[in-house]
């Protein structure tokens, strides 16, 4: 695995109507999966927001591949970078009227600009992220027609179609059944030995199955490391006010309510 970070947060601060929602906010983003989890409110959204550019920042900076993101153009950052909003074309919004195909083909806008026609390797790269996420036999039918795993499985793959080696993804595995959440969790191991991938959960036993997992808290992060650090341990149960403990099941480190 590649040690440079792909992105980085140093010292972010975010004021969002009059609140500081993320303050002092520093992270190194390597290739791998990081999950990002903690309780209602603690300002991971809002990070995953300020990371992908899509909010004005009070200071701090974010740097793509070293160099500052407002310092890219938008259609350099949009091949960098890829992003999963967990509000993306939901029933009612115009792209809900798109077919899944034509949903996944969106994501080869940023090598395809608005008016050049797909080739066959385009062709072939939403074939297979419609493969990889199970949406292929229903790529015919309209967003709006899916149930509300089957859309998000089809905004995923649009995700995925832009070939980044950065994805940011918030909330991926909502309304997803176990089956495809444990599916998602298999991609998302596999993509992290080659893209860098953070991705926001409320699922904890989901983020310990990351490379990395960042525990935030009020805006800030609380701590950080892999799913066997103690200390990681200790920081979830801080964070959801010991209602939770950390236990090892069948080589997999799973949260369990404390009673």
């Amino acid at each position: 695995m590649n040690s440079t970070s792909q992105l980085q947060a140093q010292q972010l601060r975010v004021v969002l109507g009059g609140a500081t929602v993320l303050n002092d906010v520093s992270l190194n983003l390597l290739p791998g999966w990081t999950a990002i989890v903690g309780p209602n409110g603690a300002g991971k959204s809002t990070l995953l927001h300020a990371l992908a550019g899509l909010l004005p920042l009070a200071s701090g900076r974010v740097l793509l591949a070293g160099k500052s993101l407002a310092a890219w153009s938008n259609g350099e950052r949009a091949l960098q970078l890829a992003w999963m909003s967990q509000h993306n074309a939901a029933a009612g919004d115009s792209s809900s009227e798109l077919t899944v195909r034509e949903v996944v083909h969106l994501g080869r806008l940023p090598h395809l600009g608005l008016f050049a026609a797909p080739t066959p390797h385009d062709e072939a790269v939403v074939d297979e992220c419609m493969h990889v996420t199970e949406c292929g036999a229903w790529q015919h039918r309209r967003l709006h027609e899916l149930s509300g795993g089957e859309r998000q499985r089809a905004l995923l793959a649009r995700a995925l179609a832009v070939q980044a080696p950065v994805l940011l993804l918030d909330e991926p595995t909502t309304h997803l059944d176990p089956p495809h959440q444990m599916a998602l969790v298999k991609l998302l191991q596999g993509l992290g030995r080659t893209h860098t991938v953070v991705s926001v959960l409320h699922d904890v036993s989901l983020a310990l199955q990351a490379d990395q997992v960042v525990v935030m808290k009020a805006g800030q992060i609380h701590g950080q490391g892999r799913s066997s650090d103690l200390s990681l341990h200790q920081s979830l149960a801080e964070v959801f006010d010991n209602a939770l403990r950390i236990e090892q099941v069948s080589g997999r480190y799973l949260a369990v309510p404390h009673f």
